[in-house]
């Protein structure tokens, strides 16, 4: 073994120079722990060095790894150390964390309307007995987010689902708070403990468009024949018009004279006889009388009027009078 003998420090101070004694070679140290340890004779430090320096992750690596959430195994699967090694470095931090749950469920939670009177364990524990769970079967954990906050977290299982729940603790004089980081969180302090927790997230069928509807053309419907509706028989009333003896007693009343034979009124379906020819009459009368025309033959009557049976039978035919005898009340001397 050569003997080397220090003759400096770089300009950065992080090596140290030594040279040769026999052939001038000059050799570079670095500074480092583990030769301030040697140089000490410090040998209890100068092993946990050596440790350190053969592993692949340092202790404050795996101290930072187990602080940020990660598990003994999840390390230990990423150093390829020994899982004996990590648990001891682990350990210290995996207290640090239990205590940090346990001042988080003592921490009210914050809601809408404010802080909770009641801490956080005692509304779980409620909301828990509401919808048939049982607060013994979850588990509390803790661990440092990249913020520097502290995170609680409550994990329990329903059915087949793993669900989980997460607050923000935030210690304080008061006992400190927690506030919801998720929808689970906020369902466990929600006053209304009666809605159950989902684990997975609620998926709305997809609306089918429906098609539109298909407007069939109407079918033509062939016209039924109109049924004949026999008339109903009305009752007999008295006809708005004047009959034939009231229209001869009118014209007598008003000539002043008295009551004319009126003769039997002819059965309205037969035709009307004509007018025999009466003796001329002076030209001044004619001219202050009018002219009377011969009434038209009316027409047969229709079902709603049913003819009138003439009241006796006929002895002959009766004559009609003219229209002068029945303006001036008198009776024809005729036969």
């Amino acid at each position: 073994m050569r003997e080397l003998r220090v003759i400096g420090v770089t300009p950065d101070s992080t090596h140290i120079v030594c040279s040769d004694t026999e052939s001038g070679t000059k050799f570079r140290l670095p500074a480092d722990d583990k030769l301030r340890a040697a140089a000490r004779g410090d040998l209890a430090r100068f092993g946990q060095i050596e440790i350190e320096t053969e592993a692949s992750m340092r202790p404050r690596d795996i101290q930072a790894r187990i602080r940020a959430g990660a598990s003994v195994e999840q390390v230990t699967a990423e150093s390829g150390m020994p899982a004996t090694k990590v648990e001891r470095f682990a350990y210290p931090v995996l207290l640090e964390r239990a205590r940090a749950a346990e001042l988080a469920q003592k921490a009210h939670p914050v809601r809408p309307d404010g802080p909770a009177l009641e801490t956080l364990h005692e509304i779980v524990t409620a909301a828990f007995a509401e919808r048939g769970h049982t607060i013994e079967q979850a588990e509390w954990d803790a661990w440092k987010d990249e913020k520097g906050f502290w995170v609680a977290q409550l994990q329990w299982r329903h059915g087949h689902s793993e669900i989980a729940a997460h607050w923000r603790y935030q210690p304080d004089a008061h006992g400190g708070s927690v506030s919801p980081l998720d929808d689970p969180a906020n369902d466990l302090i929600d006053p209304d403990f009666g809605r159950a927790l989902r684990g997975l997230a609620t998926i709305l069928p997809t609306p089918v468009e429906k098609a539109p509807p298909i407007v069939e053309p109407p079918t033509p419907v062939e016209p039924r024949p109109r049924e004949q509706v026999a008339p109903t028989a009305r009752p007999t009333a008295r006809p708005a018009q004047p009959t034939l003896d009231e229209y001869y007693e009118q014209r007598a009343v008003a000539a002043g004279g008295g009551a004319a034979a009126i003769p039997a009124a002819p059965v309205p379906a037969a035709p009307i006889p004509a007018v025999p020819a009466t003796p001329a009459q002076p030209v001044a009368q004619q001219d202050k009388e009018p002219v009377a025309k011969e009434p038209a033959p009316e027409k047969p009557a229709t079902p709603e009027k049913p003819a009138a049976k003439p009241a006796r039978a006929k002895r002959g035919k009766a004559p009609m009078p003219s229209w002068e005898d029945v303006l001036l009340g008198v009776r024809s001397s005729g036969h």
